[in-house]
């Protein structure tokens, strides 16, 4: 899901087409992805573009992991949003797909972009991220990912909801986790044996819960969500590839979250689900958020290994 923002509209979503009579031809050397990994959405494209080896082929340039403009977006991305539509009036958000040719923005859509830089990039010895008739599967997990687990962390963390409400979101959550953990039963990945988009996909999601969404979730349920050892162990085992090492960072991550959330700490905060260092960086924990702190927390575990 592309990066959301309260005065978002809608995304740019053309498309890299096979050849000249698409208007976005898959040249080499005329694209440019302007990313963050601190956005989740940002991270997902860093990552399919690292497995893939488009380093010499489409150029990345990196922004901070902070928005720097009043309104949220980023003062370097604006000119390009206005180059596609006179007097844009939202935020210049992350991530973007530019034509260099133009000066113009290609899309802004995460699924659209993973699936073109895949699909028109990807070279013969590299993965496969959308073997041919899986598009639905990985769709199927994309949906998990936003409403199953994404968002009913976000209602089960919301401050001030009715419990009865953030119990069922935090069930929701729950059956999420579970429907991959049943899919890492028999298999090293989640559609099977090879890497594809949807792992890429469900990785971040992850990082997101652990980094981000556990801050406002209480111990109780976040000692629940560690209960999925077969999801957390693929966890780490992917932070181990080089593809995703290279682009978490942590402490752009919590940076991110903490310059914005107005939410209320929780005591899941201190409770660290996975021990992503030394990979990626230092992990923040206990009392230095930025949120409104609900008092001094206990410090957990190491987490899972």
């Amino acid at each position: 899901m592309s990066a959301t923002h309260p005065n978002a509209v809608p995304p740019f979503r053309s498309r890299i087409g096979r050849d000249a009579r698409s208007g976005f031809p898959a040249v080499p050397h005329r694209y440019r992805l302007h990313l963050t990994p601190s956005c989740p959405s940002s991270l997902r494209i860093a990552v399919t573009h690292s497995l893939l080896g488009l380093r010499d082929v489409l150029p990345v340039t990196s922004l901070p992991a902070v928005p720097d403009a009043p309104d949220g977006g980023y003062v370097a991305l604006r000119p390009l949003y206005e180059a596609g539509a006179h007097l844009y009036p939202g935020p210049a958000l992350a991530p973007v797909l530019s034509d260099d040719w133009t000066g113009r923005i290609v899309s802004t859509h995460t699924p659209d972009i993973v699936q073109d830089l895949t699909r028109r990039f990807g070279g013969p010895t590299g993965p496969d991220l959308h073997p041919h008739g899986a598009d639905a599967h990985i769709e199927s997990i994309g949906r998990l990912c936003d409403r199953g687990i994404n968002a009913a962390a976000q209602r089960a963390g919301q401050a001030g909801a009715d419990v009865a409400a953030r119990d069922d979101a935090l069930a929701t959550l729950l059956r999420g986790l579970g429907s991959l953990e049943r899919r890492l039963t028999s298999a090293d990945h989640l559609l099977g044996e090879r890497l594809t988009a949807a792992d890429v996909q469900v990785w971040v999601t992850l990082v997101q819960l652990d980094t981000v969404h556990r801050w406002h979730l209480d111990a109780e349920a976040v000692y629940r969500i560690t209960d999925h050892p077969r999801l957390w162990s693929y966890a780490r085992r992917l932070a181990a590839h080089p593809a995703f090492a290279a682009h978490l960072d942590l402490d752009g991550i919590a940076l991110r979250h903490h310059a914005h959330c107005r939410g209320s700490e929780a005591a899941g905060a201190a409770v660290r689900i996975v021990d992503w260092p030394p990979y990626g960086g230092q992990v923040l924990s206990g009392g230095s958020c930025a949120c409104r702190t609900a008092g001094s927390l206990p410090r957990a575990g190491d987490g899972v290994t």
